[in-house]
This record gives structure tokens, C-alpha cells and sequence, in this order.
């Protein structure tokens, strides 16, 4: 587990930083601190992502660690196109997606959608309905879509993330993502009425 090995910033230093400020700090100084700093603002986040996708805690804490533990070796390639969040997001979407591809080998990972193919379905699928599902239904459907489904419907309506920021964490084109959330609501509607088909 990384530990806080010098005291934290002041708080005013702190929350003044930002993220992009953090980094360059840590990379001119090598000191922990802002590091610890940035490990404090996205670990929360990291695990909630975890726990998320992983459906374990104790394997997402494990996850968090090693994540971080990627992000530390690998800061110097933070280029700042985008994001930092979107850049951690990025590594913590891998991570996940490598894991459950080794543990349950999960063909929906593997194989990929094809963009170009024109559902029959109409374009406009309802987001009322997704947005005014029962939480604790929306939940079950969640757990029971091809996890790049469920990944991609979080990062759009649960971090409110633009389309350009799922295309560079999923590294896929703009127009591919748009056909991915359709599809992903398609797939999220389908199974809901399958599980819930009495109401």
C-alpha cells in the first residue's frame, strides 16, 4: 500500500494545485507529497470504479493499489491532451477490463462491436427510461449487461463524462462511442424487460 511518506501540503498549497500543477511538481521534485496529493483526490474514486466493475471489494482494493501503482510509473507520459481524470480513468478501465478478461474470460470484452453496422432498432432509444429506472433494478440490469456496456453507460450518466473523454479512455472514434451507448441502452432496456417482464 503507498503510504503518506512526508506531510501533506498545506491545505491552502493543496487545494490551490491542480492536478496537471500537482504532476509537474512531483516530476521536477520527486516529492511524495504531491503525489499523495493526487493519491488522495482519486483514490476514493479509483475504488468506487472498482468496486464497480469488479463487483469484490477486497479485489478492488488490491486493483487500487496496483493502479496506482501504474499511474506513479508511468506519470512522465501524462501528456496533458487530456485530462488528468480522464487519463487515470483511462488506466483504471484497462486495468479492470485485463482482470475480468483473465478471471472470467468474458467474450463481450473480447470482441468488439462493429461501428459501421446500422441497427434496424430506432436511433432514438428513450433515455427517459434509463434515467427513471428503480435504482435497485437499474443495479440488477447493470450487473447482468457485458461489462464494456456497463462501463460505458457509468462513465456517460453516472460521471457525466463527454463523448470525446470515452473515446480517449475506450480509444475509439467519437462516432463509435455514440453507437456504443446506443447499443448499451438497447442491451440495458432488453434485459430489464426480460428480468422485470411481469410489471
Amino acid at each position: 500500500m503507498i503510504c503518506l511518506l512526508f506531510p501533506l501540503l498545506s491545505k491552502d498549497i493543496a487545494s490551490t494545485l491542480t492536478d496537471e500543477q500537482a504532476v509537474d511538481e512531483y516530476l521536477k521534485s520527486q516529492s511524495s507529497e504531491y503525489f499523495d496529493l493526487l493519491y488522495k483526490r482519486y483514490s476514493p474514486k479509483i475504488f468506487g470504479k472498482c468496486v464497480s466493475l469488479l463487483k469484490d471489494e477486497a479485489r478492488a482494493e488490491d486493483a487500487t493499489q496496483e493502479i496506482f501503482m501504474k499511474i506513479i510509473l508511468n506519470l512522465s507520459k501524462f501528456s496533458g491532451k487530456s485530462k488528468f481524470s480522464t487519463w487515470i480513468y483511462s488506466i483504471t478501465y484497462n486495468y479492470c477490463i485485463d482482470v475480468i478478461r483473465r478471471k472470467k474470460k468474458d467474450l463481450s470484452v473480447l470482441v468488439d462491436d462493429i461501428a459501421n453496422t446500422h441497427d434496424k432498432a430506432d436511433d432514438d432509444v428513450n433515455e427517459k427510461f434509463l434515467l427513471e429506472m428503480n435504482v435497485r433494478r437499474l443495479k440488477v440490469v447493470l450487473d447482468k449487461i457485458p461489462v464494456t456496456d456497463k462501463s460505458i453507460l457509468l462513465m456517460k450518466y453516472q460521471d457525466q463524462m463527454s463523448i470525446k473523454e470515452i473515446g480517449e479512455v475506450m480509444a475509439k472514434s467519437e462516432s463509435a462511442i455514440k453507437m456504443k451507448i446506443k447499443r448499451a441502452k438497447q442491451k440495458c432496456q432488453k434485459t430489464h424487460s426480460a428480468i422485470f417482464k411481469d410489471d
